[in-house]
Order: structure tokens, then C-alpha cells, then sequence
């Protein structure tokens, strides 16, 4: 079992099934030596598990759950492509959270994928990275997690 994989059983954490495209794109693709994963949105068995906008609908720490949940499938859909054991390091992340009026703590919010992806890969899984807050994102998601991986 790799680092990895061995590192995501000790979390109580296993890799969900990828979600097919909601329209004309890949989950992932190789180019190089990197893995571009996109969008992710926070999905279980096929559908959203929470709508709305955080710091109204969603609380700022259910956000940050949704956004684990993200870098989750993100980890999933490299899985599928490459083999979660290929990474050597991710290298960015891209975080969008639909937020009420008001609302600032976008980067708390993308912590969520940030430290999960640190627990998996250690000093590996640092990595740079946008927070961005928007006024709405696809099928009414709070959150939505893009990753750029390294692969040996």
C-alpha cells in the first residue's frame, strides 16, 4: 500500500467513485508531468450533498468540509487516471466558494481542501493557491476545488 493510500485508511478515508462530467469535459487530463483535475464540486453518489451560499444557507465550517470533500474526488479522479501513488507533489490549488453579502472568509472555507491534502501527502502537499469568492457556482454548489498535481 502506498504512502498515500496507507495515510487516507488512517484518516477513515476512502476514495469515492468519480462523478461523470456535468457537461463537455474530462474529469482529468495528463499533460507532462501534471495532472490537471477539474472543477469538483461536493458530491456523494452522484448528487450534491449541501446547495446554497456560505455565511447564509451553509455555515463557514460545514464550507470547509464540503471543500475536503472536493480535494476527495479531486484525489479520486487523479486516481482513475493516473494512480493516486503517481503524485510527487500537488501543486495548486484553486478554490471557489459561493458566498452571501458579507461574507470574507473565503480562504478559511478552502483550508478544508488545503489541509486534507496536507495530511495525505505531507510536505508534498503543500502547494500554492487561490481562494476566490463568487456569487454562484454550478447546480447551486458552495464550494468548488480545482487541483494541479505533479506525477512522477
Amino acid at each position: 500500500m502506498s504512502a498515500a493510500r496507507k495515510r487516507l485508511a488512517e484518516l477513515g478515508l476512502t476514495l469515492p467513485a468519480v462523478t461523470p462530467p456535468l457537461a463537455a469535459y474530462v474529469p482529468a487530463v495528463r499533460s507532462g508531468s501534471h495532472v490537471y483535475v477539474s472543477g469538483q464540486l461536493p458530491m456523494a453518489d452522484g448528487r450534491l450533498v449541501a446547495v446554497g451560499k456560505v455565511g447564509a444557507e451553509v455555515t463557514p465550517e460545514q464550507a470547509k468540509e464540503l471543500a475536503a470533500r472536493c480535494a476527495l474526488g479531486g484525489l479520486a479522479a487523479i486516481d482513475h487516471l493516473v494512480g493516486i501513488d503517481a503524485v510527487t507533489r500537488v501543486v495548486k490549488v484553486t478554490g471557489f466558494v459561493a458566498v452571501a453579502p458579507g461574507f470574507t472568509a473565503v480562504p478559511a472555507v478552502i483550508n478544508g481542501a488545503s489541509e486534507l491534502l496536507g495530511e495525505v501527502f505531507g510536505d508534498a502537499g503543500r502547494h500554492a493557491r487561490s481562494a476566490v469568492g463568487v456569487a454562484e457556482l454550478p447546480l447551486g454548489a458552495p464550494v468548488e476545488v480545482e487541483l494541479i498535481v505533479e506525477v512522477g
